[in-house]
């Protein structure tokens, strides 16, 4: 693991306002993640650990505090450049797969290669290697609707690191899915960490999972506590 900073947060906070009540959901969140660590964030649900998610992709900006993509402060950015910053460091993995229906497996995962500017032809030998890599060579043109609950968020995955993000953040990857194929889903995980130094921040309900992660954290009334138990202790 490298010492590279790829995603960096500095006492963010988020409030919603409801009625005449403010509900304070962050209160003064600090983390920083290096290239090639993976991170757990366990908490009950309703702690806030997708709206954390949601604020380090920046897809959503924090009350106060400030993230940091790659060295560049997000806030900054106007929506155009956030959204480029965004696609060019940071892949997203959620639950449930948001696939888009109508496409095939190689064209879902060649989409945001060429949203980052590659062309079609190389867009889709890229993903075509990458659908490889997990397993779905043989389902390059199948629609998510012929595709298992495993496969399908295998398909994600690769959708996520086709890019050669810097970081992924996973929104509880294995929630849906049976025991196989999530085991399947780790281990895929640990492999693209060692051969291309990507790092995960993954929300997960499962602390067996969290356990294995470099880092261990509980979001707990707004707050981030490091766990003593992952296997970096």
């Amino acid at each position: 693991m490298s010492n590279q900073l790829v995603l960096s947060c500095q006492n963010v906070r988020k409030s919603y306002v409801q009625g005449k009540e403010t509900i304070d959901i962050l209160r003064g969140i600090d983390l920083d993640v290096v290239a090639g660590e993976t991170l757990a964030i366990v908490g009950a649900s309703g702690s806030g650990k997708s709206t954390l998610l949601n604020i380090l992709g920046a897809l959503d900006a924090p009350t106060s505090g400030e993230v940091s993509i790659a060295g560049q402060k997000a806030a900054s950015l106007k929506e155009k450049a956030k959204a480029k910053l965004r696609n060019a460091h940071v892949g997203f993995v959620y639950q449930f797969h948001h696939l888009l229906p109508e496409f095939t497996a190689l064209e879902n995962v060649a989409m945001p290669l060429v949203i980052k500017g590659e062309s079609p032809a190389r867009a889709q030998k890229e993903a075509a290697t990458w659908l490889e890599r997990v397993g779905l060579g043989h389902r390059l043109s199948h629609k998510p609707g012929q595709l298992s609950g495993g496969e399908r968020q295998r398909v994600a995955i690769a959708r996520a690191i086709a890019p050669r993000p810097s970081c992924v953040l996973m929104d509880e990857p294995t929630g849906n899915l049976d025991p196989e194929s999530a085991d399947s889903v780790q281990a895929l995980l640990w492999e693209l960490v060692k051969d291309n130094q990507t790092a995960f921040v993954l929300v997960t309900h499962d602390p067996a999972l969290a356990r294995e992660m470099s880092k261990s954290y509980r979001l707990q009334d707004g707050h981030l506590i490091r766990e003593v138990d992952s296997l970096s202790m």
